[in-house]
This record gives structure tokens, C-alpha cells and sequence, in this order.
């Protein structure tokens, strides 16, 4: 590796890190705004706080990481065109490939980087936060139970118009669809939260139980005085529960079977295994693309503004469609193989571009000068 390989490579990569953390610092802002009304009004530690909102931060870096590298590419890229440095650069002989080459091992340790978070770190920083949601669900389930809104506990919708004094809860709704085949709708004038060995149960007080039967449609209404729901009904043993897709290895994705994976889900937990291989190609994809727009274009005393707005309108044009496959391909299989056109298309056109594309230029001056 050259000094100025060298030297690319050390500004890239400081670049990339620090983007990477603002952009993540970001995200972290706005997932964590949801939780700050727990801390404030509901008790909520600053340590569980921590812990829940940065667990979710992996799942997010895949996406961060490969838009990240592409703006550093680009940045950095075009202040050599706009300093003539890289002018300079070709004027001293380097080729392509020599001034390609820091852009793309970047790019290859962010694909690695992100194999290892979809791989591995992401189902089980996932876990982890399924955990602490449940153990939160049960230690802290006044913390989930928030005044004047709906509360989604996995199935069971919670709605609560006032806490009174000593945690007495006024004007409540509660939705039971943990059961598809029998959801239930309770409303009460007002009613507790209690903690039994079971786990944290909602006592309604003064209210009626409604529930429509499948088959005919009818409604039937219970009216009662007193009546207790499960906040933790439907929770099995550790090791035992059902796990959401994000949760799962790649090859349990691929090749889980009922009744491991329910019959409807398997669609979209193959889509998401897909999805687990094909994202960390972003990162190449993206600089690709920025390579091509780029380091292969040549200086323009008018300035490099259409082909940056092209580079980026292309960059989320498959960023976008690389999630409208993974949709379809939840729906219908076949449609798979998209996933991987979309990842691997821009990759060989913009090394191919990058690559092939001063050579075609050239081609063409010799013969426009030739017929001259």
C-alpha cells in the first residue's frame, strides 16, 4: 500500500466513523424519545433506558453503515476533483484501480462489518431486548400502562383514560387478540394493577366483556363486577417462546420448519433470511455507484452538481427498491432472486463503469480526432 492509499484510506475512514456516529446518534434520538415520557412520568431507570434503546441500535447500523459510505465516497471524491487533485493524480500516472482502491477497502470492512451485525450481533442484541421488554412487562408494567393512550403488550391493547391516586386506573379498554380465533374487548369504569406469582394482572371493576363469535357473527356481552386479565397470559419458558424473525440465525430463517416457524410467517421469515445476506452488499453496491459517477467522470469547470444529484437519486432509488423486494418476496417467493438483481446489478455496472469507462472515452476522442 502506497503513501497515498494510505493517506485516502486514513481520511476515509475517520470520515466513516464519524458519520456513522452522527447518523446513529440521530436514529438513537428519535427511538428513544418514546421512552423519555417512561422516565419522566413512570419511573423508569436511566440504566434500563440505556439498555432498551441501545439494544435496538444494531438493527439500524446495517442500514446506516452503506448510506454512510456513500456520502463519505462522495465527499471525499469530489473535494480531489474540486482541489484538481485528482487531475494531479491521473497526471502522475495512477490508474483506476489505484485511485478506486481506498474507496473500496472501505467498503469491503463496512460489508464486513455488517455481516458480523446481521449474522451474528443482531439476534442476539434482538434477544436480549425481548428480555428486557418482558422482564419490563412484568417488573414495570405501570411503566408501560400509560395515561390517555394505547398500549400494545404483544396482542393485548391496553387503553387507560386516568391513573387516580394510589395507581387506581379510571376509564380502561382492554383488547385481547392473543387468541385470533377468539378476541375479546373489555371495558370498565375502573379497575388496578396487581402483581401475582403468575406475573402483573389488570383487575377490571364495574364493566362488561364483549366478544364476536367467527362463525355467525353474533356478539355476545358479559357484564360483571369483578374480572382479572393476564398481562403475561400466553408467555411460555425461556427457550420456549416464540421468536420474531429478528431474533433468529440466518439458517433457521432459510430453512425453519413448522411447527418452529408458524405456517404464515414462512414467507416473510425466508424474505428476512434473504434480506440477512443481501443488505451487507449495500455498502459495496453504494460505493460502486459513487465510483462510477465520480473517479471515472472527468473535471467540468461547470462542477460535478448533476452527476452528485444523479449518484444519490440512483443510491435511494435501490435502497428503496431493495425494501419493495423484500416486501413482495414476503408475499411471493419466487420473487427472491430480485433481492439479489437489485444488490448485485448496481455492483457490476458501477465497477464496470469505474473501470471501463475512461478507456471508452478515450476510445472515442482517438476516433473523433482520426475522422477529424
Amino acid at each position: 500500500m502506497n503513501l497515498l492509499t494510505r493517506y485516502m484510506l486514513k481520511q476515509q475512514l475517520i470520515m466513516m466513523v464519524f458519520v456513522t456516529l452522527g447518523l446513529l446518534c440521530v436514529i438513537w434520538l428519535s427511538q428513544s424519545l418514546r421512552f423519555v415520557e417512561m422516565i419522566v412520568n413512570r419511573g423508569l431507570s436511566i440504566s434500563v433506558f440505556l439498555q432498551l434503546t441501545s439494544l435496538l441500535l444494531p438493527s439500524f447500523l446495517t442500514i446506516i453503515i452503506p448510506i454512510a459510505l456513500f456520502f463519505v465516497i462522495v465527499f471525499s471524491y469530489n473535494k480531489l476533483i474540486q482541489d484538481r487533485e485528482l487531475i494531479i493524480m491521473r497526471a502522475a500516472g495512477l490508474s483506476q484501480w489505484a485511485l478506486a482502491k481506498p474507496a473500496l477497502i472501505v467498503a469491503l470492512l463496512s460489508t464486513a462489518v455488517c455481516y458480523f451485525l446481521t449474522l451474528f450481533y443482531l439476534p442476539y442484541s434482538y434477544t436480549q431486548f425481548k428480555e428486557l421488554q418482558f422482564s419490563i412487562r412484568n417488573d414495570f408494567s405501570s411503566v408501560l400502562l400509560q395515561e390517555g393512550s394505547f398500549t400494545d403488550l404483544d396482542g393485548l391493547t391496553v387503553y387507560v383514560r386516568e391513573v387516580g391516586r394510589d395507581n387506581e386506573l379510571l376509564g380502561i379498554l382492554v383488547h385481547d387478540a392473543r387468541d385470533p380465533d377468539a378476541q375479546t374487548t373489555m371495558m370498565a369504569k375502573h379497575g388496578a394493577l396487581v402483581r401475582t406469582d403468575e406475573g402483573p394482572r389488570i383487575v377490571l371493576l364495574d364493566g362488561n366483556r364483549q366478544e364476536v363469535n367467527a362463525d355467525d357473527g353474533t356478539m355476545s356481552i358479559l357484564y360483571f363486577d369483578r374480572y382479572a386479565v393476564d398481562i403475561a397470559q400466553g408467555v411460555v419458558e425461556e427457550g420456549l417462546r416464540y421468536q420474531d424473525a429478528r431474533e433468529r440465525s440466518v439458517y433457521n430463517l432459510l430453512t425453519g420448519i413448522p411447527p418452529d416457524i408458524i405456517e404464515r410467517d414462512l414467507n416473510t421469515f425466508r424474505a428476512e433470511g434473504h434480506d440477512r445476506l443481501i443488505s451487507p452488499l449495500n455498502a459495496i453496491a453504494f460505493s460502486s455507484i459513487a465510483l462510477a459517477v465520480l473517479v471515472s467522470s472527468s473535471f467540468s469547470r461547470r462542477g460535478q452538481t448533476g452527476r452528485l444529484l444523479f449518484a444519490i437519486g440512483f443510491m435511494v432509488l435501490c435502497q428503496a427498491t431493495g425494501i419493495a423486494m423484500k416486501n413482495l418476496a414476503a408475499k411471493n417467493p419466487a420473487l427472491v432472486p430480485l433481492m439479489y438483481m437489485n444488490a448485485l446489478i448496481p455492483i457490476a455496472l458501477g465497477l464496470y463503469w469505474t473501470f471501463r469507462g475512461p478507456v471508452i472515452k478515450a476510445r472515442r476522442a482517438t476516433t473523433q480526432e482520426a475522422e477529424a
